[in-house]
């Protein structure tokens, strides 16, 4: 089972990290704004539940890589580490601007684009690749059962990410109008993602 202190501080990097203005989170927005709701929580939705397959790579990698030796699974926190300091660094380094138009004119149906959200978080290779660096800082292998851990981590990534889209696909209209008028609001998020990105590489490296 995951601790009190693991779950708390995985779930608020999570949270920040999906808030942060991003191609599903914008695209969510749009769909609101442009299609109504109901195609904007179905998008998002499905980008969401797009985690699992990323969850079941990552417990794959995080297994193989314990099994083979301890110095492979501390090369891959280091090398996550490195990966998310660079991440960090490119979205404090953004402008911001996130801005929210109207999407496609193409009427697709909900299911649809529950499929399509699906489809496109589930091949992203950014996206594993994301996995395999942020999963893992947060199994404490000295608890035993990383695949787990693993698992149940990526699990409640997917619960929170699901929760915060459907919320942002809900109230689309009102958040991409307040991300128009403050083209600030974007650069600032970007910053705060940023700082967590940097923080959590740092603490990979230095807690090997």
């Amino acid at each position: 089972m995951l601790t009190p202190e693991q779950l708390a501080g995985f779930l608020a990097a999570a949270v920040l990290i999906t808030l942060s203005p991003g191609p599903d989170n914008l695209m969510v927005l749009s769909l609101g704004i442009a299609k109504g709701r109901a195609r904007g929580i179905a998008f998002g939705l499905g980008c969401a539940l797009g985690c699992l397959n990323h969850t079941v790579l990552a417990v794959i990698g995080v297994s193989a890589l314990i099994a083979a030796s301890p110095a492979a699974f501390t090369a891959l926190k280091v090398a996550g580490g490195l990966y998310l300091i660079w991440m960090g660094w490119q979205a404090i380094r953004s402008r911001g601007g996130a801005q929210v138009g109207a999407a496609g004119a193409v009427n697709e149906t909900p299911g649809r684009l529950f499929v399509k959200g699906l489809v496109a978080n589930s091949i992203n290779p950014k996206v594993v690749l994301f996995f395999l660096s942020f999963l893992p800082q947060f199994v404490d292998a000295s608890r035993g059962d990383a695949n787990w851990q693993t698992a149940a981590l990526g699990v409640v990534f997917t619960l929170q990410a699901a929760v915060l889209f459907g919320l942002l696909g809900y109230f689309s209209g009102a958040i991409g109008q307040w991300l128009n008028r403050t083209p600030t609001a974007g650069m600032w998020l970007d910053r705060v993602a940023g700082a967590i990105f940097i923080g959590l590489g740092l603490r990979l490296i230095v807690a090997r």
